[in-house]
């Protein structure tokens, strides 16, 4: 499955265990922390003040894990 902007961060997840620690080195999500876990990686990442261009490189690099 490749992923983009628009996937779940629990579709993520679940196809892609190691983007936790990706997304928690990204300060996205702390899903260790007991975050929750809803919305796209394009929405969460904008609530932390991310860019689009940002959020096509962290989509880029999550399809290169």
């Amino acid at each position: 499955m490749n992923i983009n902007k628009n996937i779940t961060i629990e579709d993520l997840i679940n196809i892609k265990p190691q983007a936790v620690s990706y997304l928690m080195k990204n300060h996205i999500k702390c899903l260790a922390c007991g975050e929750p876990i809803w919305g796209t990686l394009e929405s969460v990442s904008k609530e932390k003040g991310y860019s689009d261009k940002d959020i096509e490189k962290f989509v880029r690099e999550l399809n290169e894990l």
